[in-house]
């Protein structure tokens, strides 16, 4: 999938909601587009990814068709689409694929299985005990696990920075063979698109 079948495919998303058409919240991406897509290319069928309630890009790349992935968001799943045959999972709940992330991460390592982990997670996220738990355990362990932060510098509506007063987040600029981290701007705020009233 192309840098710009991805924008055109949250631009057609965004269209649908400013309409009225997707009654259930919807969190767009745009501007990590080249990012994620080199992400994928070392991302194999076998291979697991967990995300936040931001994952249509990840859908795509992970080979969820565009018209099937589309109807799960008009029906109101955008922010827990779960692809179980594509291996692909997504929730709503703050930090809560991180857990099952790793539980994966730990059976593939027990099996002996020809598998990875992927795991998404956003800025705010990547600041939580949770995430820090997560991590460490699966680099304390060696698991085949590994986790992509996400700065869009749009937790919900605040700055991370300035919540947890540090002008660098933890895993910014840091070479970790368990952790990549990477910054991008997105012309949608945090959920909606930008016309209708969200909650």
């Amino acid at each position: 999938m192309t840098k710009q079948e991805l924008i055109e495919f949250e631009e057609e998303i965004a269209a649908l909601f400013n309409a009225g058409q997707i009654r259930a919240p919807v969190h767009l991406y745009y501007g990590n587009e080249e990012s994620l897509i080199e992400i994928f290319k070392t991302i194999r069928h076998q291979d697991w990814v967990f995300c936040s309630w931001r994952s249509h890009y990840q859908c795509l790349l992970k080979g969820v068709p565009k018209e099937r992935l589309r109807q799960e968001i008009l029906a109101g799943r955008s922010i827990s689409l779960c692809f179980p045959e594509y291996r692909i999972y997504s929730s709503a709940i703050v930090g809560g694929v991180l857990p099952i992330a790793v539980g994966v991460a730990l059976a593939i390592q027990r099996r002996g299985e020809d598998a990875r982990v992927y795991c998404f997670m956003g800025d705010m996220t990547s600041e939580t005990g949770i995430a820090y738990e997560t991590i460490k355990y699966s680099r304390n362990h060696r698991l085949p696990i590994r986790f992509i932060v996400e700065d869009n510098g749009k937790s919900v509506c605040t700055d991370t920075r300035q919540v947890w007063n540090q002008p660098r987040l933890t895993y910014e600029g840091v070479a970790d063979e368990y952790v990549m981290y990477y910054k991008y701007e997105s012309k949608y705020p945090h959920a909606g698109a930008g016309v209708r009233v969200q909650f």
